[in-house]
């Protein structure tokens, strides 16, 4: 049996489509029929009746493109102007994005040596006065110098007591010499004059001269010898002095060279600042955000970190608010077709009193209702492939279907909170925007959104009303990672969304078949829908002896629009042959058919 999984595995099954054009005898669709008209909501932005006022034409100009494509002509699909997402890589980027994304590079690297963010754990008065301390000590050490050299000599004294003693007995000694000098001088003279006076006299006075010259020089080289002594000993302490000042500068240049050889660590969603490559990816969503200004990218990121401090992200992340009723109105579901993490918002579920109450009722509930919105962001994110060139964004589809309206205040704020809170801190993570379901009053509140919304975000957007939701997100999500109740045939069960779905649009007024052949025995399994329905469906297992009779699996029948949306059918083969399903559209319009298939071996 493992050569029939072989020979029946899905790659191997050859599917052969047919589109038969109905038989000449059908009646035509009579032309007052109104089915286009009934299913065409009046007053839904697809149509072009109502003219657009200026102001919405120059702020909605990509609905209206989308809105337009989406009305059902294949050739304007292919017109329609989408953003196209930027390379994450640095070798794609142009010169002045490359010299943009070094300068800024350099000024985080500056501010993680300066540990700057660190800084920013606390409000900004915090950092001033935290310089303002250090300035206060710089200039107590510098004040410090000369008061210890002022205070040197007071020291001395104390402890010595030589220099005002010095001073003293100079003055004193110089005062006796003087007067010793003049009363020496007057005896001379007196002798001289004397004209009788001896020789021994005359010796005498000679003597008496020697005797004051020598002690005059006596007195002089004392006093200078103790003036010598005493500028020895005041510059020993000066010397002390600007020994100190010379360790305390060394010191601070020690301290300031360590800091600068060891910045600090700063993460954001995971990824450490500066540390490999996946910093470049993070850093070029700053800069992409701001236009390539590198001081505004610099300042936003700054902003961001700081923000991220005060609400806490790193323990939010680990918190339990209490919001599992929630679970329904925001959830992750699958990829788009480029690999993006899809996030949808249904607001059609805050019609549900109890739940709008417990989180839109008050100011607080607000709070705790965009604390876990923003847990649930940054746990997505941290999900995502921050490599360069990997899925770094997400696509986000918002269900505007039985949406409370802007008539619920609450609701307003709480949205208009998030939008600021998403796009002051979280730059370039959103790939798409879809709104589906829009009501006719969602352009109004569209342009009161608008302003806080950059034109490059705005520039993401695609719009579709009811009757082109689900044709709308086939064009951007596979039907295998669509849920089931937004056109899709994603759900639980046999299938998954690894099993491949295939997509054919049927003509008006035409049938379309497809066979699955069969070779060996085994159980076909397939589930399908049509979008709208409103056709007829049969399936049949045509053998390929002649002998053999063809066996109907489903008889066919009409499908109405309101029905189960996703038939699933089985049939165990027998023998070699084929199974062939049939839609048959009698409406006027096209229809879009989906179907996938598996086949699993059975014995005998």
């Amino acid at each position: 049996m493992a050569e029939v999984a072989q020979n029946m595995s899905q790659e191997q099954v050859v599917v052969v489509t047919h589109d038969v054009p109905q038989a000449e005898t059908i009646a035509p669709v009579p032309p007052t029929m109104p089915v286009v008209e009934k299913e065409m909501p009046v007053p839904v932005p697809e149509t072009e009746e109502e003219p657009m006022k200026p102001k919405q034409v120059e702020e909605a100009v990509v609905e209206t493109e989308v809105l337009k494509a989406s009305g059902g002509d294949d050739e304007k699909t292919s017109q329609l102007v989408s953003f196209k997402e930027e390379s994450t890589k640095v070798a794609d980027l142009l010169e002045s994005e490359k010299k943009a994304l070094r300068e800024f590079k350099q000024l985080v690297q500056e501010a993680l040596n300066k540990h700057e963010f660190s800084a920013l754990t606390t409000p900004p008065p915090a950092p001033a006065k935290e310089e303002e301390k250090n300035d206060a000590v710089v200039e107590s050490e510098e004040e410090k110098k000369p008061a210890q050299e002022e205070e040197t000599p007071v020291v001395i004294e104390d402890k010595e007591n030589v220099e005002p003693q010095v001073v003293a007995e100079k003055e004193e000694k110089k005062e006796v010499a003087e007067t010793e000098v003049l009363v020496n001088h007057e005896k001379v003279a007196a002798a001289a004059s004397d004209a009788t006076a001896e020789t021994a006299v005359d010796d005498d006075g000679a003597k008496t001269v020697e005797a004051i010259e020598e002690t005059i020089v006596a007195v002089s080289s004392s006093v200078a010898s103790q003036d010598e002594t005493s500028a020895q000993a005041t510059k020993e302490p000066e010397g002390e002095t600007k020994a100190i000042s010379a360790l305390d500068e060394e010191a601070k240049e020690v301290k300031s060279e360590t800091m600068e050889v060891t910045p600090e660590e700063v993460s954001i969603w995971g990824i450490p600042l500066l540390a490999d490559d996946r910093s470049d990816v993070i850093l070029l969503k700053f800069l992409r955000a701001r236009d390539f200004k590198v001081k505004d990218a610099f300042t936003m990121l700054k902003n961001t970190i700081r923000w991220r401090k005060e609400v806490g992200i790193d323990e939010l992340l680990e918190q339990d608010l209490g919001c599992d009723d929630l679970g329904k109105a925001v959830f992750m579901h699958g990829l788009d077709k480029d690999g993006h993490p899809v996030c949808y918002n249904v607001f059609g579920e805050f019609q549900n009193k109890e739940l709008y109450k417990n989180s839109f009722s008050n100011e607080e509930k607000r709070q705790r209702f965009l604390r876990w919105r923003i847990q649930f962001l940054e746990r997505s994110i941290r999900k995502l492939d921050f490599s360069p060139g990997g899925v770094s964004t997400i696509v986000q589809v918002n269900d505007l279907k039985n949406s409370p309206g802007p008539a619920k205040k609450e609701l307003r704020q709480a949205t208009r909170q998030a939008l600021q809170l998403l796009q002051d801190n979280y730059p370039e993570f959103l790939a798409k925007q879809i709104f589906i379901n829009v009501p006719w009053w969602y352009l109004t509140v569209n342009r009161m959104i608008s302003p806080f919304l950059t034109q490059r975000t705005r520039s993401k957007f695609v719009f579709a009303g009811p009757s082109k939701s689900a044709e709308t997100l086939t064009r951007y999500i596979a039907a295998e990672q669509i849920p089931v109740k937004y056109g899709g045939l994603s759900k639980d069960g046999e299938f998954g969304t690894a099993d491949a779905v295939t997509e054919i649009t049927v003509k008006p007024s035409a049938k379309h078949t497809v066979e699955i052949p069969v070779t060996e025995t085994c159980l076909l399994t397939w589930e399908m829908r049509v979008m709208g329905w409103d056709v007829h469906y049969g399936a049949e297992f045509v053998p390929s002896s002649e002998d053999s009779y063809t066996v109907i699996i489903q008889k066919a029948r009409k499908v109405a629009a309101t029905e189960e949306p996703v038939i699933s059918n089985s049939f165990r083969v027998g023998e070699p042959g084929k199974v062939v399903l049939t839609i048959d559209n009698t409406t006027s319009k096209k229809k879009k058919f989906l179907y996938r298939l598996k086949t699993k071996p059975c014995s005998d």
